[in-house]
């Protein structure tokens, strides 16, 4: 039996700004959605063509305040084959929330503050 890793959610207050923050941060595009028919929920599937790992982003109407993510102690990890500009991209973003030069690598906060882990190929 196996199994193959296709998406992971999260929970997003304002679904515009952070489609928008992702596509500029990371490019990751839009690939499908579904919205509730009453208007509840809508769900946003965003990826690229580096891998078919899908970013599930969850608006959910009846939930405006922001969401709890505990203490911060999980992350996506990103890979970049130009590490030198994608941190010029995500500073310039303001978007860099730690850096630790001894591993060389940093990480990134979205607009509901997950953090993403910014890897440069190796």
């Amino acid at each position: 039996m196996q199994f193959k890793m296709i998406h992971e959610n999260y929970n997003v207050r304002d679904l515009d700004r952070t489609l928008a923050f992702y596509e500029k941060a990371l490019g990751l595009k839009e690939i499908r959605r579904k919205t509730a028919s009453d208007g509840s929920f809508i769900i946003v599937y965003v990826g690229n063509e580096a891998s078919e790992f899908e970013l599930e982003l969850t608006w959910l109407r009846d939930h405006p305040e922001p969401y709890d993510i505990g203490e911060e102690e999980f992350h996506l990890a990103f890979r970049t084959d130009d590490f030198k500009a994608a941190h010029a991209l995500h500073e310039k973003m303001g978007c860099i929330c730690f850096e630790n030069p001894a591993m060389g690598i940093y990480f990134i906060q979205d607009p509901d503050h997950y953090w993403l882990e910014i890897i440069p190929t190796r």
